[in-house]
């Protein structure tokens, strides 16, 4: 995974912002220079790439059945308002995720910084196949506004790409979190 990955984080957040106006080990994190060694089955999906939600490939299949229905069911009502729900993350290996926090270590120059945006191993919900994070702006404008139909809420407020399933479909989302500390 290139260095460049929490840009990436960066980018959709302004392209949201315009469209609308992790195991504590660092043992079991490959190193910077191990990018090169993630493949499909670690959940990875190439920068630039995005998967549908039919994809056969781990980052879709491995997510937890009740979210994978929630946001197949709220993909195909948003695609009746022209939005595409494609995920640019989904469920990662904890090595995967070990990875993405070391080179968030290398981004914010410190663990306590790059704990705002990334979780430590088996502390993010991507290692547990319970979170995705979406592609594009009108698909985060959609689940924003009507994801809670399907119990689909967006979990941090630093983050308007990432939704996990955190209430019953029509509930009420909780206030996001201010961001991955909490």
């Amino acid at each position: 995974m290139p260095s460049h990955r929490p840009l990436l984080h960066l980018a959709l957040a302004l392209s949201a912002l315009v469209a609308l106006t992790g195991c504590s080990a660092a043992a079991v994190a490959p190193p910077v220079s191990d990018a090169a060694q993630l493949t499909d089955d670690d959940g990875y999906i190439p920068d630039g790439s995005s998967l549908t939600l039919d994809s056969d490939l781990p980052a879709v299949r491995r997510l937890e059945p009740a979210l994978l229905d929630a946001l197949r069911s709220a993909a195909a009502a948003a695609a009746e308002h022209g939005a595409e729900v494609t995920i640019v993350d989904g469920w990662r290996s904890e090595r995967y995720q070990e990875y993405l926090f070391a080179q968030a270590v290398r981004t914010y120059g410190s663990e306590e910084e790059a704990s705002r945006w990334v979780k430590r191993g088996a502390d993010s919900a991507h290692v547990a196949g319970a979170a995705v994070d979406i592609g594009t702006a009108d698909a985060m404008d959609f689940l924003s506004r009507f994801g809670s139909e399907w119990g689909l809420c967006q979990t941090y407020a630093n983050e308007r790409w990432h939704f996990e399933l955190l209430t019953r479909p029509g509930g009420d989302c909780p206030a996001p979190l201010a961001d991955g500390r909490g």
